[in-house]
């Protein structure tokens, strides 16, 4: 009789818990640099993944958000480097700038015994630097694709001709790297764009799957609020009031949304900061940075923040704004429940959205529970919280016409405020005009 999923999920984990690296094959240098790092038992993923990896077979991965994918394909990596070490030797892409680098990061940790040198080319920072960078011969190259394109088309003596691994590629990448190469794609979802690239690029992959469906972990807890689209406002302020003690990401559908939301509710005395594709690369990691230093408990974000970056801590997902795409909901609420950690995830459902919410049910196999409030209670806040999102309108507005008259960058001017800068005062400042708390 065939294994029900519930005894296959059993099996893996009890398999998991018996697996150490060395048993996987891992090398000494490796294994110590994972206890260095706090990995004492190889996750899920990694268990089914990394055999046949170190088999030197092109790999097809899917695995929930935080369950140690990044893990998974850096060890043989740089396993292979140390049997064979040279510069070039992987080119991981990314589709976003702050991935990039906490993928670089991993592997410089892994591989700190063994010395190795990672180049991270992202948008938004100086080619010039990079290109030095680049000309001290790393061994892996973590890159978007377009600047990786924009190096291999104009930065003298850079070449992937040598290379031997790639994760996650693009057409246009083919044509410079060798066909000789083992291919790691690795995703939370299978979506058209992954199968596209899996015809693409991989050649008889191995696929290995550890989640069933579109899953979420167990230990995140779910919620839904159906609500006026006109109170959507007050009932953010009230749950982020009520869990002020949590760190929080709040997910909008678009780059201006960020700026509104973070401005309002710093008139509120709460302690909020934005991170969006409009802002240039440098505060896009002030922001983050400020966010996992605890300096700001509330990270206002698009879609740009929620694909693959690992912020420790993250106690609460607010989706203020529903995924028109139901798939960037597993994305977004896997921001928390990371690594074995518990979380929460609150979905605010307005009569507009519905039939998405609906969608994001049917993706994940069940019924959310109701966020339970008072409406009564939540409408106490209806003045101040539409006075403080009208001085944020209002100061989002004088500063596009100061940008068109003056020429200056008045939201990246406004960013610099949220970040301590040009006298903006500390971050997290109470608004004299508004209290924090409800009265």
């Amino acid at each position: 009789m065939a294994a029900t999923d519930e005894e296959k999920e059993a099996a893996t984990t009890m398999t998991t818990a018996t697996t150490t690296f060395k048993n996987l094959g891992i090398c000494d240098e490796l294994v110590d640099a994972c206890e260095k790092l706090g990995w004492t038992i190889p996750t899920p993923i990694q268990v089914e993944s990394m055999p046949a990896a170190l088999e030197g077979k092109d790999l097809i991965a899917l695995a929930q958000t935080g369950s140690g994918k990044t893990g998974a394909f850096a060890l043989p990596i740089l396993q292979e480097l140390i049997k064979t070490p040279q510069s070039f030797f992987a080119c991981v892409l990314s589709p976003t700038r702050e991935l990039a680098i906490q993928i670089a990061e991993q592997f410089e940790a892994l591989g700190s015994e063994i010395g190795v040198k990672c180049a991270v080319l992202v948008g938004g920072v100086d080619m010039v630097q990079q290109s030095i960078n680049l000309a001290k011969r790393p061994h892996v190259v973590v890159a978007t694709p377009g600047r990786l394109m924009d190096h291999l088309s104009n930065t003298k003596g850079f070449s992937l001709r040598t290379l031997k691994f790639l994760d996650i590629l693009i057409d246009e990448i083919l044509n410079e790297i060798p066909r000789d190469r083992r291919t790691y794609l690795f995703s939370a979802t299978m979506t058209k764009k992954v199968r596209k690239l899996q015809r693409a690029c991989l050649r008889n992959p191995v696929k290995i799957e550890v989640a069933s469906k579109y899953s979420t972990v167990d230990t995140l807890k779910q919620q839904y609020r159906f609500l006026p689209a006109k109170y959507k406002d007050c009932y953010l302020v009230y749950i982020l009031t009520e869990k002020s003690q949590c760190t929080t990401m709040v997910f909008t559908r678009t780059c201006d949304a960020t700026q509104v939301l973070a401005l309002m509710l710093r008139n509120l005395g709460i302690r909020a900061i934005p991170i969006s594709g409009h802002m240039s690369q440098s505060k896009r990691l002030g922001a983050l940075n400020m966010f996992k230093a605890g300096e700001c408990n509330v990270l206002i974000c698009t879609d740009v923040a929620s694909r693959g970056l690992d912020i420790p801590s993250v106690d609460m997902v607010i989706n203020y704004d529903i995924p028109t795409n139901s798939k960037d909901y597993i994305h977004r609420v896997g921001r928390t429940a990371r690594a074995g950690r518990s979380g929460v995830a609150i979905s605010l459902v307005n009569q507009y959205e519905l039939e998405w919410y609906i969608q994001i049910e049917k993706l994940i196999g069940k019924k959310l529970p109701e966020f339970s409030a008072q409406e009564e209670e939540v409408l106490l806040l209806l003045e101040r919280v539409g006075q403080a999102k009208r001085l944020a309108q209002m100061k989002i507005k004088e500063s596009g016409g100061k940008k068109r008259k003056g020429g200056n960058n008045g939201e990246e001017e406004d960013i610099d405020k949220y970040l301590g800068h040009k006298g903006g005062g500390k971050s997290g400042g109470k608004s004299k005009k508004f209290k924090k708390s409800r009265d």
